[in-house]
């Protein structure tokens, strides 16, 4: 019986799934312990930061083509197109809201311009930091039509161009920085994913899947977060440090030069 957009794991698969996930959970962990200190990005020039952003406007438009071609030919085979409704939907929305103003606040030492951009990098990428393992987990596992290897890729690589695209604008935010707090919430994400898997990864229609997705899609916003937030932590202790005072050298007195009294 179908249930959404996409059908559920079952038996091995779900276990295999599950298993995959937890490891990749534990190497985030892993990673996190390791990290010594945040990791900064390089900054791309002018003529590449403009280049990644046309490179996003370009996955976009052929996502959209690529969506359309998609309908047409479910609405064809079958005569309808029908679309589940998503309750996920407003936590996405009031997450992407709040990370804006989160990132705005983080990263206001950079000036006006630095915070805005930083927000709008940072709100772009944070659902892709969910929906890049989402989609590689469900794409085999949708209704698409037929010939469904050829329309699912038609459907999914255009979409992972805008997830692989929309992480290439962090980098021209001159604040961002990977840290232990990305690791951390990152494998926390992984970890309700494996969660989820054990219970068959299911569309979220019924209460645990519907939480399982909810808490996952804001650990995916706060994660996107976490990367601006070392550089507001840094200075935050920075000032908060008692003053360096410089050490007194004690001097031994010294011996007045003689004078002959002649002078």
């Amino acid at each position: 019986m179908r249930s959404g957009t996409w059908s559920h794991y079952s038996g091995g698969g779900a276990i295999i799934l599950a298993v995959v996930l937890f490891l990749v959970t534990g190497a985030l962990l892993y990673v996190g312990r390791r990290l010594p200190h945040p990791i900064p990005v390089k900054r791309p020039g002018r003529a590449l930061g403009i280049a990644l952003v046309a490179l996003l406007a370009l996955s976009i438009f052929t996502f959209l083509v690529a969506a359309d071609i998609y309908a047409q030919a479910l609405i064809q085979q079958r005569g309808h197109l029908i679309l589940p409704g998503n309750p996920i939907t407003p936590v996405t929305f009031i997450s992407a809201v709040v990370a804006f103003f989160f990132i705005l606040y983080l990263a206001q030492r950079g000036g006006f311009r630095v915070a805005v951009g930083s927000a709008i990098v940072g709100t772009i990428a944070a659902p892709m930091i969910f929906e890049l393992p989402f989609d590689l987990i469900v794409m085999w596992h949708t209704y698409p039509p037929t010939p469904q290897v050829q329309f699912t890729l038609l459907y999914f690589l255009p979409l992972f161009l805008i997830e692989v695209s929309s992480f290439t604008l962090l980098s021209l935010s001159p604040i961002m920085k990977m840290s232990r707090y990305t690791c951390m919430l990152l494998a926390s994400m992984f970890l309700v994913f494996a969660v989820w898997a054990l219970f068959g990864f299911a569309y979220p229609s019924a209460p645990l899947p519907i939480a399982l997705n909810a808490i996952s899609k804001v650990l995916a916003f706060a994660t996107a977060v976490s990367l601006f937030f070392s550089d507001f932590a840094d200075r935050k202790i920075a000032r908060t440090a008692p003053p360096q005072v410089a050490p007194t050298v004690e001097r031994t007195p010294t011996q007045a030069p003689y004078s002959s009294g002649l002078t």
